[in-house]
């Protein structure tokens, strides 16, 4: 490597780090897997940057090569089956799909929305919510929701039916409601 490229690519790891370590955090919500993310988009920057032809700013090159790593890791952690239990569901529904009367969803009409992701404790505890569903749920939520990624993006990345994906995310909307229910608005 020739000494004004691996320069740049100094200055590129001083300026840009911490926007794509807070990108990758937005998206993850693991701070230790953040930064392996982030590494790991240099490492792969460092790997092609002969192959960097300034066509774009050096930023946007970066992110590029960050959002493909985070579309990677999410593939990975939904690449292991996980089995759909139709006891989880049980517990919500009657045989004839009608809602238990004591798990019906609650109004969260009186909920002041316009603040409530920017609050920090409930930041927690959604991400509490979101670490406890199965990793395959747990992916497609994230993918649909904080990616704002469409369902048939999604299914070719995960290597699931549209069928499947739709049944995955509304288990574990009625899972994640259930679960900010406890914790959130119970607590």
């Amino acid at each position: 490597m020739n000494q004004n490229i691996t320069t740049d690519l100094s200055k590129w790891v001083e300026e840009y780090t911490s926007d794509l370590y807070r990108w990758a955090l937005y998206k993850i919500s693991d701070s230790e897997q953040a930064k392996d993310l982030v590494q790991d988009t240099f490492l792969a920057a460092a790997e092609k940057i002969g192959s960097f032809k300034g066509e774009s700013s050096p930023k946007t090159w970066l992110f590029s090569i960050l959002n493909h790593k985070i579309t990677d890791h999410y593939r990975k952690k939904v690449s292991q089956p996980t089995p759909l239990e139709d006891k989880s569901m049980a517990r919500f529904f009657e045989k004839d799909g009608d809602w238990h009367e004591s798990n019906k969803p609650k109004n969260w009409q009186d909920v002041d929305d316009n603040n409530l992701l920017d609050d920090g404790e409930f930041q927690a505890i959604l991400k509490k919510c979101l670490d406890a569903l199965p990793e395959k749920w747990s992916t497609s939520v994230r993918l649909k929701y904080l990616t704002e990624k469409n369902g048939e993006e999604i299914c070719q990345e995960l290597g699931i039916t549209t069928s499947n994906f739709w049944q995955i995310v509304h288990r574990a909307k009625v899972q994640l409601r259930d679960c900010i229910e406890i914790n959130w608005f119970k607590s």
